[in-house]
């Protein structure tokens, strides 16, 4: 059966305005008439679009005439929270306590199922970075967080790390070359099918940061991003990767969907606030249902950021390896800042990992430390009550205003000299004092995951030209 398409402008074409209504349209379309002609489906629409009215209690296409009147969007749902239910906390001694603050309003919404937070756990916005929270049929934008899909991407090469330290400085040579941070860019970019994706002409937001999302594609953010060289050793002899247990040069990426995400997370937040009204400590955690047509755009956009996070990592990825002359033995990629759609006991649930990272039972992933401590490469043991999840990494110790304030520079370089670490750029901010303990962090999700090897950076890119931060 020939799959139906449709494109925003063949809706333009019959008189639908450059509004959310044609992303709402195409996907009912889509969802409910997969084998249906384009001429047929086309002449529906035309239908819908002259009298909505008629069709706003109809099985399927009330959606479409509701986007087209605005019936949706004419008053808001009021909600008042529960009583909290329980969850489990990873490491709570070592959590501050806004974070824990905010998990507990989590658990008090009326679509809140379940819960957990990770060790890494600090303070963000709605969610705390490092919750995890799993809902009946809802997605909280500000439950994902606004760099949708971030992800680490670990490449590792059958290179010995005498290799990497004998060349070093050509190493560092590659990573100012071939990689981009902040507001600079590729001269020269590389195309990717996700480019191409249906949602950047179907869904308004999103058509409007195709240009910068076609701009920034392979480059990274500011913040805590990375691009660095370092030494994998793989230390299980059981690894999924076949590999011999020793010492490998490995390449790890943090980067995540740029300006798309960040805009996509605005928009769907404002506008589940004011779909979704809660009491004030509340309000970050407004929710879009899955029933209707907003909370469906959303899932489209975020779908859409996260593999364009993806590709972002991919084009990181294969431009070293052109300059490097390799290609590697092995990969590991696991993502955060993201919500999906998983079977816990025996129900569908939209899980929401904010800073938290999938780790079912066999998943692997990389959890990173700081510029100056080991990450940690692991397998998921599929924990019910972590609600198979554990840390994105070490997590903040302390604020970026607390740390600009009270690191200085030369303990940096102190630091990075006695751990033999080349840093390019960065602030101090992302100073390894900035960071907990990524040894206490992983004692404490012990039950969660497996440790399959570690990573040590050796030459590290953030945003930022230069050495560290002069006071």
């Amino acid at each position: 059966m020939k799959r139906l398409k449709l494109h925003g402008k063949d809706l333009i074409a019959i008189g639908f305005h450059e509004s959310r209504a044609i992303g709402i349209a195409i996907n009912v379309m889509v969802k409910h008439h997969r084998g249906m002609k384009k001429e047929d489906a086309l002449d529906v629409l035309k239908q819908i679009l002259a009298e909505p009215d008629s069709f706003s209690e109809h099985e399927h296409y009330a959606p479409i005439a509701h986007a087209l009147t605005g019936a949706d969007r004419k008053t808001a749902d009021q909600h008042e929270l529960l009583p909290r239910k329980e969850h489990r906390i990873y490491g709570a001694e070592h959590i501050e306590q806004g974070a824990i603050q905010q998990m507990e309003t989590a658990m008090k919404l009326p679509i809140t199922v379940a819960g957990a937070l990770m060790p890494d756990a600090h303070q963000g916005y709605g969610l705390p970075i490092g919750g995890v929270l799993a809902t009946e049929n809802a997605v909280i934008p500000y439950g994902v967080g606004m760099d949708i899909g971030c992800r680490m991407s670990l490449s590792i090469f059958n290179m010995a790390p005498e290799k990497l330290e004998q060349y070093r400085a050509d190493h560092k040579r590659l990573l100012l070359e071939h990689t981009r941070f902040g507001r600079a860019v590729h001269e020269v970019r590389m195309d990717h099918p996700v480019l191409e994706r249906a949602e950047f002409d179907t869904i308004p937001i999103v058509k409007q940061l195709k240009d910068r999302a076609w701009q920034q594609i392979g480059s990274s953010g500011s913040g805590n991003h990375f691009v660095e060289f370092g030494v994998v050793a793989i230390t299980d002899v059981h690894n999924e990767f076949g590999l011999p247990v020793g010492e490998y040069v490995g390449l790890l990426s943090h980067s995540g969907s740029r300006g798309l995400g960040a805009n996509i997370a605005q928009h769907y937040t404002r506008l589940a606030k004011e779909l979704c009204k809660l009491p004030a400590e509340a309000q970050n955690l407004a929710w879009l249902s899955l029933d209707s047509a907003e909370g469906q755009e959303y899932w489209a956009a975020m779908q859409l950021a996260g593999d364009y996070a993806s590709a972002n990592h991919q084009q990181i990825h294969a431009r070293i390896f052109k300059a490097l002359g390799e290609r590697p033995v092995a990969t590991v990629e696991n993502h955060h800042n993201f919500a999906w759609k998983e079977m816990h006991g025996g129900r569908e649930l939209i899980v929401h990992r904010k800073g938290a990272t999938p780790a079912g039972k066999g998943v692997l992933g990389v959890i990173p430390g700081s510029m100056t401590a080991p990450g940690f490469i692991v397998r998921g043991t599929g924990k019910a009550e972590s609600i198979a999840s554990a840390s994105h990494g070490a997590g903040r110790t302390m604020s970026r205003t607390r740390a600009k304030a009270t690191i200085t520079s030369k303990e940096v370089k102190q630091m990075l000299k006695k751990h033999d670490v080349d840093l390019i750029g960065a602030g101090l901010d992302e100073a390894p004092m900035a960071y907990k303990d990524i040894h206490t962090v992983m004692n404490s999700q012990r039950d969660l995951v497996e440790v399959m090897g570690t990573f040590t950076p050796k030459v590290v890119r953030m945003c930022g030209d230069g050495s560290p931060a002069e006071d």
